[in-house]
């Protein structure tokens, strides 16, 4: 039986999956069958069952599907536990095992693409679903000084601070606290505002200073809004999650493969010819 890869959403034929997995299969010679499976939530158990009976030994998951996915999973990595969902599905005998890569693929995006030196920062992260939970504890494990995570529904921040479990460098604050919050070296947009076309991303200018890096993880359509207001701000640098997008299936692609496949080339490609759509795989 040939072994069988997927990414499982709803929707999913926006997903870029399939065309990144297969250019990291040609450059490392490996014949690959990686396909984009739709599957709600209620669906998504039988969905994921059937594939693993034809042969399915790895999966990405993405919206709305990875909390679902982490429930799924008999034995998870740390940084999945934390984050509460899985990106990345291994099959190990008759289970599955979980992780998420997004996180680190949003620190290699910065300090290896953008040559940007985390360590040491003061870091806002704007939400705490699943999102922000997922890259949280690597940007701590990258050397950042503090962490303040701002959410509109306070307990969702609690929760993503107290699960962090470092209460000298990670805390939550009120949304209506944001003017009071000092400055930031880098801002984190982990929130779903900007997929609503007429948003409006508003912030207070006294969290930018001159060192300033805002990101958002969305790319496309869905990153103009937060990305907008940081160059109204004068940010330094503006960076959208394209990049993450790339690395964080070049991690999954790893786990499957055992070899790295190089991304520069592919990142290019999908900055030239998907820069100007909405999306977030």
């Amino acid at each position: 039986m040939t072994a069988r890869y997927a990414v499982f959403g709803q929707p999913i034929a926006h997903s870029q999956s399939p065309h990144i997995h297969a250019a990291f299969a040609r450059q490392e010679g490996i014949a690959l069958d990686y396909r984009a499976i739709e599957a709600s939530p209620a669906g998504f158990t039988a969905a994921l069952e059937a594939f693993a009976a034809d042969g399915g030994v790895g999966a990405n998951i993405t919206a709305p599907l990875k909390e679902a996915a982490f429930a799924l999973c008999q034995t998870f990595t740390s940084r999945a536990k934390l984050a509460g969902s899985v990106n990345t599905l291994l099959r190990k005998g008759d289970y599955w095992h979980g992780d998420t890569t997004d996180g680190i693929g949003l620190v290699r995006d910065l300090t290896e693409r953008h040559e940007l030196d985390l360590r040491g920062r003061r870091v806002l992260l704007l939400g705490a679903g699943g999102s922000a939970r997922s890259v949280a504890p690597a940007l701590l494990d990258a050397g950042i000084r503090e962490l303040v995570v701002v959410n509109r529904t306070t307990e969702r921040a609690d929760a993503l601070v107290d699960a962090i479990g470092e209460p000298g460098r990670a805390l939550s604050r009120y949304w209506d606290d944001l003017r009071d919050l000092g400055d930031f070296e880098l801002i984190v947009n982990a929130t779903s505002a900007g997929r609503d076309r007429e948003a409006k991303f508003e912030l207070p200018l006294s969290l930018v200073n001159s060192m300033t890096t805002a990101v958002d993880l969305n790319y496309g359509d869905a990153a103009i809004a937060f990305l907008a207001w940081a160059r109204a701000a004068q940010c330094r640098n503006t960076v959208d999650g394209l990049g993450m997008l790339v690395e964080q299936a070049a991690a999954s692609f790893q786990q499957w493969h055992e070899v790295r496949p190089q991304t520069d080339a592919v990142y290019a490609e999908l900055r030239t010819t998907l820069a100007p759509l909405a999306g977030q795989d």
